[in-house]
Formats: structure tokens, C-alpha cells, sequence
């Protein structure tokens, strides 16, 4: 490639004789569509945990958080609270008895369905039965105690943000 050739302003697609500029019949060169890397959020988006137990006030807070969920593109996690019936000979395993936990799902499922029909947000929703110390370590992490999770990726601790000292204002020329 010589000087002159490599010093031109045109792109190479606009110069004559280039394999770009003879594809169209009509002599102008035909625009490829461009892919665009989708964007990955900064954050993942907030879940908001909810349990739901046949009260009133659960049952609000059920409704609050699918408009809450729907103003913050958050997830709501509806979760039956199961107990230890003591009937399980590995006490030990906190585990739901099968149709303890099948019926409490099919309520918890039809709470949900009212909610749904009463805020109109659907699409943001998932239900989970779950057992009284995995709930616990959850709602104990929410009010300050360390969660550490464990997995076979790794650990992560779960703190709470440290507040911030209030700022003090000070008058001016102070």
C-alpha cells in the first residue's frame, strides 16, 4: 500500500474498485446491521422478601411489595413459613414434611394469585416453602446479624450497611 493510498479521508468501502462499493446494483454500498453487545447491569436487581402466613397484615405486605416491586424492578419472593412437626426421626434436618409443604405452596400460591389480581403486577413473583431456621438466618440477617453463605463457588458475607453519622450543618461564617 503506498502513501497516497493510505493517506486518503474516504473509507475504504467508498473507494472505487473496493469489493464493498460493487455489491449493489445501483453502485452505492449496502449499510450491514451492527450488533450491539447488550448492556449488563451495574446492580442486580433488588429481591424483596415477604412472608405470607394467612394474616391480613401479611396479606398487605404481600400487596405492598408487588407495587414496590414493580416501581424498583425488584422480585418479590413470597415465602411459607413451615415449622418442625418433630415427626422427621433426623430432628436435626429442618425438613418440611412433603405434604405440609405441598399444602402450605397451594395456599401460598393462592395469596399470591389475589395479589396479583388486586395490583395488576404480575411477571415479578416466585414462592418458596421454606423451613423456620433457613427463615430465621434470613430475617436475623435483615436486622444486622452476619450471614455468611457457603457454596462450592465460594463465600460471601452479608452485612448490613454501616449507617452514616448525620453531617452537621454549620451556620455560615461559623
Amino acid at each position: 500500500m503506498d502513501d497516497a493510498h493510505r493517506l486518503r479521508d474516504e473509507p475504504e468501502q467508498d473507494r472505487p474498485g473496493s469489493p464493498v462499493a460493487d455489491d449493489a446494483p445501483d453502485g452505492h454500498h449496502r449499510v450491514e446491521p451492527v450488533r450491539l453487545v447488550p448492556l449488563v447491569p451495574r446492580r442486580q436487581h433488588p429481591w424483596l422478601l415477604v412472608e405470607v402466613d394467612g394474616a391480613p397484615a401479611a396479606y398487605g405486605a404481600l400487596v405492598w411489595s408487588l407495587r414496590e416491586a414493580a416501581r424498583r424492578e425488584a422480585t418479590v419472593v413470597a415465602v411459607c413459613v413451615v415449622d418442625d412437626d418433630g415427626e422427621d426421626p433426623l430432628a436435626g434436618l429442618a425438613r418440611p414434611a412433603p405434604r405440609a409443604g405441598a399444602a402450605a405452596l397451594e395456599r401460598l400460591e393462592a395469596q399470591v394469585l389475589r395479589a396479583i389480581a388486586e395490583t395488576g403486577v404480575s411477571g415479578r413473583v416466585r414462592t418458596a416453602v421454606l423451613a423456620r431456621p433457613v427463615f430465621e438466618a434470613l430475617s436475623s440477617a435483615a436486622r444486622g446479624a452476619d450471614l455468611v453463605l457457603v457454596s462450592g463457588q465460594g463465600k460471601a458475607l452479608l452485612r448490613p450497611a454501616v449507617p452514616r453519622q448525620p453531617t452537621r450543618r454549620l451556620a455560615r461564617g461559623a
